[in-house]
């Protein structure tokens, strides 16, 4: 009897423990630059966390998000100026699509 117990009880904490950690769902980011080689660098930033992604052919993506709401901080060659986004929503299992980001002279 004690044996039944002790397996339903770690059968119990290894579903409830697998079941935890499958709720964590995870975001992202991607947008075009136009013209293809105006920006430097593309930067995320979300109260006191900043990420940098790599910009390929004018494109850029941030994976692994977590649901809020961030900041998308563009950095131009010459002689573009730079672009900020504000209050770009990420949600749970979603990507937020920016489309085409034209810079500006």
């Amino acid at each position: 009897m004690k044996k039944l117990c002790v397996v339903l009880s770690l059968l119990i904490i290894f579903t409830l423990g697998a079941i935890a950690f499958t709720n964590i769902k995870l975001g992202g980011i991607i947008g075009k630059i136009s013209p293809v080689d105006a920006a430097s660098s593309i930067t995320l930033v979300a109260a006191t966390d900043t990420l940098r992604a790599e910009v390929n052919q004018g494109v850029f993506t941030f994976t692994n998000l977590k649901q809020g709401v961030y900041n998308v901080v563009i950095k131009a060659n010459a002689p573009y100026k730079d672009a900020v986004i504000e209050k770009v929503a990420v949600k749970d299992s979603a990507t937020t699509d920016l489309g085409e980001i034209k810079l500006q002279q």
